[in-house]
C-alpha cells in the first residue's frame, strides 16, 4: 500500500493546473511545483482564475495530500550584498502569498549561501529576514521548509546544526518546517546506512530540529559519493545510495505522513515515463 504520499516535481508551463494533469498521468499521490518560474526574480500575476483551476482539478484529481511549493533558486536570505538579500526578501514574501493561493502546505526553501562570511553571520541574516517576511505574511498557512543541502560552496544546511541555529534564532519558528532531501544528506556526508548509521541520524535530527518539524521529504539517488558535497541527482537505485536506505525512509512510522517527492531526471525509458518507474520502485519498498 503507498499510503498515498509518493509524487514527484512537476512542471508548470503553461500553467500550474498543467502540473496537475502531468502529475495524474505518471500516478502521483501528491507533487511539487514552483509558484513561478525558478531562475526568475519576476513573475505575472497569478490571477484568481488560475489559482481557482489549480485547486478544483485537485479536488476532481482526488489527491491523498495537498502539493508542495518550491521557491525560485535565486532566493538567497543569508546574502551579504544588500540588493541581492532585499530582492530575495521581497520575492519570498511574493512565492509565500503564491503558495497561499494555490492552497499548497509548505513551500521549500534552500536557506541560502553565506559567501564566505561564515555560518554564523549567514544564519543572523536570514533569521533576519524570516522574521521580516513572516511579520509582512501574518496569518499566511503556508510554512517555509527550509531544505537540507548538499554543502556545494557555502550554501548552509549541509549540517542538521545549521538548520536548528535557524529555527532556534526565529521570532515565529512554528512557521518553519524541514524537508530532507536524501541525496543532499548523502552528499554531506551522513551515513545512513547500516541501520545502525540511520538510527544515529535520527538521533541527531530530534536532537537538533525535531523529527516532528521534518514535514515532507525529497528522494533522491545521488550521482556523486558520500560527502562529496555535490548535489547531482539519480533515480532510485541508479545511484550510489544503498537501497536500504530507501526502504527505511518509506517504512519510517515517524515519516508515514510526509510527502515523498521526487526530482529525478526526467525522460522515458522503454515506452515508460521515469518518474512513473521511479515511483513504482519507491511502493515496491514500503512493508
Amino acid at each position: 500500500m503507498s499510503q498515498g504520499r509518493f509524487g514527484a516535481h512537476m512542471s508548470i508551463a503553461g500553467g500550474h493546473h498543467n502540473a496537475v494533469t502531468a502529475a495524474l498521468k505518471v500516478g502521483c499521490d501528491t507533487f511539487q511545483v514552483f509558484t513561478k518560474g525558478n531562475q526568475q526574480w519576476a513573475a505575472a500575476p497569478l490571477s484568481d482564475a488560475m489559482a481557482d483551476q489549480f485547486k478544483a482539478d485537485m479536488v476532481a484529481g482526488g489527491f491523498s495530500l495537498k502539493p508542495v511549493g518550491h521557491t525560485s533558486y535565486l532566493i538567497n536570505l543569508a546574502s551579504p550584498d544588500p540588493v541581492t538579500r532585499g530582492k530575495s526578501i521581497k520575492a519570498l514574501m511574493e512565492e509565500i502569498l503564491r503558495a497561499e493561493k494555490l492552497g499548497l502546505s509548505d513551500l521549500v526553501m534552500h536557506p541560502g549561501a553565506h559567501m564566505n562570511e561564515g555560518v554564523a553571520a549567514g544564519v543572523g541574516r536570514i533569521n533576519d529576514a524570516l522574521d521580516e517576511v513572516h511579520k509582512a505574511t501574518a496569518g499566511v498557512k503556508v510554512r517555509v521548509a527550509l531544505e537540507t543541502t548538499a554543502g556545494q560552496g557555502t550554501s548552509i544546511g549541509c549540517e542538521l546544526e545549521h538548520l536548528q541555529m535557524i529555527c532556534e534564532g526565529v521570532a515565529e519558528p512554528e512557521r518553519l518546517t524541514i524537508c530532507v532531501d536524501t541525496c543532499h544528506v548523502f552528499a554531506a556526508g551522513y551515513e545512513l546506512d547500516p541501520a545502525d548509521s540511520y538510527d544515529a541520524w535520527t538521533d541527531l535530527l530530534e536532537k537538533t530540529v525535531g523529527i516532528d518539524r521534518v514535514k515532507l521529504w525529497h528522494i533522491n539517488d545521488s550521482v556523486k559519493k558520500l560527502g562529496s558535497r555535490v548535489d547531482r541527482h539519480a533515480g532510485i537505485g541508479r545511484g550510489l545510495i544503498p537501497m536500504p536506505v530507501f526502504e527505511r525512509v518509506v517504512n519510517d512510522a515517524r515519516f508515514r505522513a510526509c510527502p515523498m517527492i521526487l526530482e529525478t531526471p526526467k525522460g522515458e525509458e522503454d515506452g515508460r515515463d521515469l518518474d512513473s518507474i521511479n515511483l513504482e520502485i519507491l511502493r515496491s519498498l514500503v512493508r
